[in-house]
């Protein structure tokens, strides 16, 4: 096997590697043994124990229409924690939504594991329901592991990709990463003449929309 595609086993089913096109400082990318589809079901667990084993790193998973790089087969990605504006956009907020941001995102916290993946599932669920969707909702997921807690951030997305893409303004499609805090432009000029009103707007063009959102962060806050 060529060294650059060696990897280090992490449990049974996984195996971290070097992304071969890395745009994060230690990006990893860490991959299922078996080809399966791109599914958070019943895989949110692994991710949350990769965030505990990886110390100073964040985890995302993106969704199969929300920005992975290969839906047909199981991965997530991660990446030193430090270039993850969210992390202090978020430092000391208890409540499950960010107030007065510029994206929509449920934030979850919590010490015990089976308790955060049962709550992750239900919210999940929910926004399954709320969408109309019969399979995996649009989401994208972001988690980290700091003194014994779990922060994790679930993204939910009311569209794939910004009109601006469509219309070929700016070369932009917002996956985890880059609602995290790290906007990723791959054309230059585009990147030159983007601002941070143009992010904003995208972000809130993807993302649920606000009572949608709301509708869905009540019922999960009354169960809890």
């Amino acid at each position: 096997m060529p060294p650059e595609e060696e990897g280090l086993q992490f449990d049974e089913n996984f195996t971290i590697y070097c992304n071969p096109l890395p745009i994060l400082d230690h990006h990893l990318t860490i991959a299922r043994k078996e080809h399966g589809q791109q599914r958070i079901a019943n895989n949110f667990g692994t991710m949350l124990d990769i965030a505990a084993a990886l110390a100073g790193y964040f985890v995302v998973y993106n969704g199969p229409e929300c920005g992975a790089s290969a839906p047909d087969h199981m991965h997530f990605q991660a990446g030193s924690r430090g270039l993850f504006p969210i992390e202090m956009d978020t430092a000391g907020l208890t409540g499950i939504t960010v107030p007065n941001y510029s994206r929509n995102v449920f934030l979850l916290r919590g010490r015990d594991r089976s308790a955060l993946v049962e709550r992750m599932d239900r919210a999940i669920d929910l926004l399954a329901e709320a969408t109309g969707m019969r399979t995996e909702p649009l989401i994208n997921i972001a988690a980290f592991h700091e003194r014994g807690e779990w922060v994790t951030y679930l993204f939910p997305r009311g569209k794939h990709r910004p009109e601006v893409f469509h219309t070929g303004e700016l070369t932009v499609s917002p996956a985890s990463i880059d609602l995290c805090g790290i906007f990723v432009v791959p054309l230059a000029k585009h990147f030159e003449r983007i601002t941070g009103d143009a992010i904003a707007s995208i972000f809130r063009e993807v993302t649920l929309p606000d009572a949608q959102f709301q509708e869905v962060a009540r019922k999960l806050e009354s169960e809890h």
